[in-house]
C-alpha cells in the first residue's frame, strides 16, 4: 500500500483589508512510498481566492494541517485523487518497468 505525504514549501501572503500574512499561494510537493519504491509531484500551486473569505488565521498562528486542508479544499478530491494516482503510477512502473519497443532494421534493407 503506497502511503502519500502531503508537505507545504512555500506560502505567499499580502495584506487584504488591514490584515497582514493573509495567504494568497501554497506550493507543495506529494511524495507517495510504497516502503520499496518512491515517487514525488514536487512545486504544486494552489492561488486561494480572497472573495468570501471565513475565519482570518494571523500567519504566525497557521499549522501545515490547517494549510493542507485549504490546498486539498481548492484543489477537490477528484485532482488529489488524480495526483496520488499519478504517483502510484510512477511507482508501479518503477515495480513493472514498461518495455521499451526496439528500433530495428527494416528486414527488406540491404545492409
Amino acid at each position: 500500500m503506497t502511503n502519500y505525504t502531503w508537505t507545504i514549501t512555500d506560502l505567499f501572503t499580502k495584506t487584504i483589508d488591514g490584515k497582514e500574512g493573509y495567504v494568497v499561494n501554497a506550493v507543495y510537493d506529494v511524495l507517495g512510498t510504497d516502503g520499496t519504491h518512491s515517487a514525488s509531484l514536487e512545486a504544486g500551486s494552489v492561488q486561494f481566492s480572497t472573495e468570501d473569505v471565513g475565519e482570518f488565521i494571523p500567519y504566525q498562528e497557521l499549522t501545515e494541517e490547517k494549510v493542507l486542508e485549504w490546498v486539498k479544499a481548492t484543489l477537490t478530491e477528484n485532482v488529489v485523487a488524480s495526483i496520488e494516482a499519478s504517483i502510484q503510477g510512477q511507482i508501479d512502473s518503477q515495480i513493472n518497468p514498461p518495455q521499451v519497443p526496439v528500433n530495428n532494421p527494416l528486414p527488406w534493407s540491404s545492409n
